[in-house]
């Protein structure tokens, strides 16, 4: 049975049932048809006394490029935990329409684990994505006709950074010419969940927070090197209005009735890649213990996790679950290739324990990571049909001699919660652990410092070199007082380095930034690294050849 088929296969409960069951009054929700519903702001002053429940953050290893269920895993858990009679909810980013139809068909998990209604989820769900990309792009339009109308703030138009957003993988986008009546100058496209406004709308604490992030975002600076920001423009209030209701988090349920929050989509590469502070405040209000996923590994979307939301929310994490998988492991270790579209050598789904000895040192590195911030780590085994018992328990002995205080094999995709409830019984011990939650840095520290911090304890790099031009936009930034920011780094989620092709766990290399971006709405600075695109493109067989709509019954068929 396909996932979709799966999720198909459920009748979901009304999703005022899901509300009631957080304690979510039905005047406190805006539905949006029968199964999924947008809340309303105002939880948050009533439930302000409220405790809040424990905070889990699932991350994982270096990844192959077929992914290792770090979703299915969150939502396992979050499953697992309420099977266990835990009040559970679990907070995860919105799909991309760019992989959606591009690499991966589908971002709602899988199998048994899944969140629904999927096709909304994986489409366009309360339309969030849009207004983010129309919000945007309101911005683009206004810069450029504030140049065609006689640019009074004397912008230089060869310093202008603000690009313009798309929701699908482009690459025929990643540069453009553009061009009126007052002449033509270069401008790019980014996809919209490398936008700074989807950024902002993720971390935004309510929407006086929001509206004065869209303020403050740089378009440009003029020909003295004065910053324009979009307040300037007059453009930041139109903006705020696209975004009013797109501020306020999703509510959908998984396959087995667990509460789900699905809200902002920003990606872990490129991106700070965790859902929005808002659903993570509001489910920590209603719940338990909540379930959050940060994209990709440790050295990505955890370590913005912990050093760039968790210092806007103000929130401490209680545990850090590390997904790891035989095949992941075995990629490390030099058991073969894998690549998308083709089938997985046997080097990576037979026995090989010579590679899966050989690639755990990646997954001590991400254990290493976790504990670097103070959080108590639990590995994560997540099963595949054909795996070896044998090979399964040596990666969970291995993980707890290497620092976790324990680990799980989870078979969730298989059997949903019930598959889950030894992970979840493991994490719930790991957050009877004192958490000492710290971050990496102080935003006292120089740019250079906190990226040179990064690479070399996150990433095992010997050293980071700077471009020309990363060096003259380092300068800038700090002289504009814009140092103290947190740092985001774009990177490739394939390897601990910034080179796809170096695997296990590498040191000595050294990290090339090639350049650097100021975010001052969303408050950071991204650091990108030398081969990084913020405006993907579609793989060969991109997977949506094999969606559309089904000509009898007019369902949605191929996501996955």
């Amino acid at each position: 049975m396909t996932d979709l088929e799966l999720a198909h296969s459920v009748t979901p409960r009304p999703i005022l049932d899901i509300g009631s069951e957080l304690g979510i009054d039905p005047d406190e929700l805006i539905p949006y048809g029968r199964h999924k519903a947008k809340v309303s702001l105002g939880l948050l002053d009533r439930l302000k006394d409220r405790p809040m429940g424990r905070y889990v953050l699932v991350t994982a290893i270096n990844p192959t490029p077929l992914g290792e269920g770090k979703t299915t895993t969150s939502i396992g858990l979050a499953m697992g935990l309420t099977k266990l009679g835990h009040r559970t909810a679990v907070t995860l980013r919105q799909p991309s329409l760019g992989p959606v139809f591009g690499i991966k068909g589908g971002g709602t998990g899988g199998g048994h684990a899944q969140v629904i209604p999927m096709e909304d989820i994986n489409l366009h769900l309360t339309g969030d994505a849009h207004a983010v990309a129309a919000s945007h792009n309101l911005l683009s339009a206004f810069l450029d006709n504030h140049l065609f109308q006689g640019n009074a703030l004397s912008l230089d138009p060869s310093s202008i950074v603000w690009p313009r957003a798309l929701g699908v993988s482009d690459r025929a986008l990643r540069q453009v010419r553009l061009g009126d009546e007052t002449g033509n100058r270069i401008g790019q496209f980014v996809i919209t969940e490398a936008s700074e406004v989807m950024a902002s709308l993720a971390l935004a604490l309510n929407q006086q927070d929001l509206r004065d992030r869209l303020g403050r975002m740089l378009v440009g600076f003029t020909k003295s090197g004065r910053p324009v920001t979009a307040q300037e423009l007059g453009c930041a209030g139109s903006m705020a209005v696209l975004l009013r209701d797109a501020l306020l988090p999703n509510l959908v349920q998984t396959l087995e009735g667990t509460p789900a929050f699905v809200h902002t989509g920003p990606f872990g590469n490129i991106a700070h890649g965790n859902c929005s502070v808002l659903s993570d405040a509001i489910a920590l209000r209603c719940a338990d213990f909540v379930v959050t996923e940060a994209g990709f590994g440790s050295d990505l979307g955890a370590e913005k996790f912990f050093n760039i939301k968790c210092r806007t929310s103000g929130f401490k994490p209680a545990a850090a679950v590390v997904v790891a998988t035989l095949r992941a492991l075995k990629l490390h270790g030099g058991g073969g290739l894998a690549k998308v579209g083709s089938p997985l050598p046997v080097g990576l789904t037979g026995p090989n324990h010579d590679a899966l000895s050989k690639g755990f040192v990646n997954l001590e590195q991400h254990i290493a990571n976790a504990k670097a911030h103070g959080v108590p780590v639990v590995v994560a085994v997540n099963a595949f049909k054909d795996d070896s018992r044998a090979e399964l328990d040596w990666v969970r002995d291995r993980s707890m001699k290497a620092g976790a205080i324990d680990a799980a094999v989870s078979t969730h995709w298989t059997d949903g919660g019930k598959g889950a409830e030894q992970l979840a019984a493991a994490v719930v011990k790991a957050c009877e652990q004192p958490s000492r939650f710290t971050h990496l840095y102080e935003l006292s520290w120089p740019i250079r410092t906190k990226i040179e911090t990064i690479a070399t304890r996150m990433y095992g790099a010997g050293s980071v070199t700077f471009e020309p031009e990363a060096e003259r936009q380092m300068e800038r930034a700090e002289a504009l007082g814009f140092g103290r920011l947190p740092v985001c780094m774009a990177k490739t989620p394939l390897s601990l380095s910034h080179d796809p092709a170096l695997k296990g766990r590498p040191t000595g290399f050294t990290v090339p930034i090639k350049e650097l971006r100021i975010l001052a709405g969303a408050g950071f600075v991204t650091a990108v690294c030398s081969g990084i695109q913020l405006m993907p493109g579609l793989p060969k067989k991109p997977a949506g050849e094999r969606i559309g709509l089904d000509p009898v019954n007019g369902q949605i068929v191929g996501l996955s």
